[in-house]
């Protein structure tokens, strides 16, 4: 618990400035070196050590190129050369997997389905998921609206870790997460709507915009059952595949996928609800 919360304490105020304070390329900067780690944590875990240190480079040079699409796709850099090329370099390293799981078929470092489908979840997928951060961060108001995917997921485990602590009786999914309740779950969706609460009035202070107070509890609520789900889905593959974390990277809280499990889930749902409402304003 100490180291966990030593990890916070830094990490919380690092996570901060490079979220809010920094140009929006530190958000993007951040995110490909998250991704780069996480595909080698997804694929350490599922595929064979030779494969991984294989071809961990190919499928973490999609995730960037991934995130890096989405970063010049943003209008601003409508009149930017780079603007369109990028989608062609996610076509041809998708092509290229392919080629490599065909020609290499049959030989001992050949490529597996199941070696391509984690190449295309670590390397696709994650980074698509991450890259709602980055697109909320693109938006007006950004610097502020980043934040609400962490709030509402970080929020809610915390409190979900209390209440469990507290209150917790009946079982939530024992065979997937056996220290999870049914009470610490109903805890974390109150913590992710509490935290918004609590991120509105402090948006409020420092932008003196004010958010609409049902679509931020709204959003906490959704965002809360989004990262618990995420939390279970990827603790449900260590169970498949017997590990206790992802990695070492941050101690106390494992790795980059142990702690952004929730993120990854919420921030692509809560992206989509807040480019469809109201959010401020009349």
């Amino acid at each position: 618990m100490l180291q966990r919360i030593l990890v916070a304490v830094v990490g919380v105020p690092f996570l901060l400035a490079v979220l809010v304070a920094a140009p929006e390329w530190a958000t993007y900067a951040l995110l490909c070196a998250l991704c780069i780690i996480a595909t080698h944590e997804l694929m350490s875990a599922v595929c064979d050590q030779k494969i991984t240190r294989r071809w961990w480079g190919l499928a973490s040079t999609l995730s960037v190129f991934v995130l890096t699409t989405v970063f010049f796709s943003d209008a601003r850099f409508a009149e930017s050369p780079m603007h369109g090329i990028f989608p062609f370099f996610v076509a041809a390293l998708l092509v290229l997997i392919f080629a490599v799981m065909v020609t290499q078929h049959g030989k001992e470092d050949g490529l597996s389905f199941l070696d391509v489908c984690t190449m295309l979840v670590s390397g696709v997928a994650i980074p698509l998921a991450l890259s709602c951060l980055l697109r909320l961060r693109l938006m007006e108001l950004g610097s502020g609206l980043v934040l609400i995917p962490l709030v509402a997921a970080f929020c809610s485990d915390t409190m979900a870790l209390f209440a469990g602590m507290a209150f917790g009786k009946h079982k939530l999914a024992p065979l997937v997460s056996p220290k999870k309740t049914v009470e610490g779950s109903f805890g974390g969706l109150v913590g992710g709507m509490v935290g918004m609460v609590l991120f509105r009035i402090i948006f409020f202070l420092c932008t003196e915009v004010q958010l609409n107070i049902v679509w931020c509890v709204l959003l906490g609520l959704v965002g809360a059952a989004m990262g618990q789900l995420g939390d279970l889905t990827f603790s449900a593959v260590k169970r498949e595949y017997g590990i206790k974390d992802y990695g070492r990277l941050l101690p106390g809280h494992g790795g980059v996928l142990d702690r952004f499990d929730s993120v990854i889930f919420a921030a692509p749902v809560l992206w989509l609800i807040i480019c469809h409402i109201r959010l401020w304003g009349n």
